[in-house]
């Protein structure tokens, strides 16, 4: 299966790994790539030396390519970039943020870059600034999208842009890839269905619960992690929206943040002060994080749903078993090829 993506990436197949917290492991991130796709790293949960260390640890793991993400808007995400440029990774995966230093400094070596959009303009500017390909982040999705959902958001991106667009939000199999293609997507990128495998890192109640989920039981709230962001239907996603950042909520997320700062290796007066500086704007969206981060680690690593919630796109109502992340991509290539034949059959006549 060749696409513009798979020549540019140098994969065998258009499925890229979401860059998931504390799912995207580096080796999910491997499993993804020695299967033919390209697996993304998530740096957000860690600091510049893990990211480093992460790299190592992938590169000890697959001789393929693969990419890792930084959310510029977390603290730490502009530093964790710099060392995916220092360690040369292949594709760089950057949101929330400008990235046209990652573009010019990647693009000296090789590597690639991919920027994740939800509007046009956003795009647009992501093509302006050198990002080789877009991640089209629709209203499916996990996190962060928005309005528009990936059947309009696609093709309004392919019409307007020269780069390749890949879709992220509502895609789990054979069906959606062939869909994405069909609606001038060069690939497609899954967070929710790979989380639901075997390698896959999620606590086992989570794994079960994607499983008996369908796809109307997610719940979309600019007051789980202070971004338009999708969770599954839970008592802690419920307890989190209700409550959005009220009084208790902002006293919660001093010793979160403190955590966090101490987990990036920053000096958490230093982080204190420069988010308070940025305005009540930016101190209520990182505070807003640093609550999600506790939320979803009690979550991913302890199976909690009353207290921890978990950011799934309503693609969990087509996860139905739990196979090994090879098995997955199999699947889905095999499907969209015997889908498209079927396509074809059906124009003809």
């Amino acid at each position: 299966m060749k696409t513009r993506i798979t020549e540019m990436l140098k994969i065998e197949y258009p499925i890229l790994m979401s860059g998931m917290s504390w799912i995207s492991v580096p080796e999910m991130v491997a499993a993804v790539s020695n299967a033919g796709g390209l697996g993304i790293l998530a740096t957000g949960p860690l600091n510049a030396e893990g990211t480093r260390q992460a790299i190592k640890k992938i590169r000890s793991l697959t001789d393929r390519p693969f990419g890792a993400n930084a959310t510029l808007l977390f603290p730490g995400g502009s530093e964790n970039a710099k060392v995916l440029l220092e360690e040369k990774v292949p594709v760089i995966n950057f949101s929330l943020g400008r990235g046209d230093w990652i573009c010019k400094a990647a693009h000296e070596y090789g590597g690639k870059v991919l920027a994740t959009v939800t509007r046009g303009r956003h795009a647009l500017s992501a093509q302006k600034q050198g990002a080789d390909a877009v991640i089209s982040t629709g209203y499916e999705a996990a996190a962060h999208g928005e309005e528009v959902a990936n059947l309009l958001l696609i093709p309004s991106l392919a019409d307007s842009l020269d780069i390749p667009v890949i879709g992220a939000g509502g895609f789990a199999d054979g069906r959606g890839l062939a869909a994405a293609l069909s609606l001038g997507a060069e690939g497609i990128s899954m967070g929710t269905r790979f989380m639901a495998t075997k390698e896959s890192p999620l606590h086992e109640n989570y794994k079960r619960l994607a499983l008996e989920k369908d796809v109307n039981d997610t719940l979309f709230s600019k007051r789980l992690d202070g971004i338009w962001c999708r969770a599954l239907d839970t008592p802690g996603a419920r307890k989190q929206i209700k409550a959005g950042l009220n009084f208790k909520q902002l006293l919660k997320a001093l010793p979160n943040s403190r955590l966090i700062a101490k987990q990036l290796g920053m000096p958490y007066l230093k982080m204190f002060f420069g988010v308070l500086l940025s305005g009540w704007e930016t101190s209520s969206q990182l505070a807003y994080m640093a609550n999600a981060f506790d939320s979803i680690i009690k979550a991913t690593t302890d199976g909690d749903s009353e207290e921890g919630w978990l950011t799934v796109g309503q693609s969990t109502g087509l996860v139905h078993d739990l196979p090994s992340v090879a098995e997955v991509i199999e699947r889905i290539v095999k499907e969209a090829g015997e889908i498209a034949e079927s396509v074809k059959q059906k124009v003809k006549s």
